[in-house]
């Protein structure tokens, strides 16, 4: 799925407005056909809204690596071979 950018959510705030004023001059002219058009329109602007609000930032907290000064572990030592 296309996650929309969480950058671009006043642009489609601004989009979202739009589309209900052109709902309402419509509703007003009696285009029932436009009306139902930008509904669905509308409800695709909010749909991508509800996908940039429920998306949780998510960060990782890596330790960082530290030095070691002992003797290497034995998993790191390549294996002993068996002689038969």
């Amino acid at each position: 799925m296309h996650w929309p950018d969480p950058a671009q959510r006043a642009r489609i705030v601004d989009i979202r407005d739009n589309i209900i004023a052109r709902i309402a001059e419509a509703e007003r002219e009696g285009w029932l056909g436009e009306v139902e058009g930008l509904q669905i329109t509308l409800a695709g602007a909010d749909d991508k809204l509800a996908q940039i609000d429920q998306r949780v930032p998510r960060t990782v907290d890596l330790p960082m690596p530290t030095a070691t000064t002992g003797p290497r572990s034995r998993l790191s030592e390549p294996a002993e071979r068996v002689r038969p």
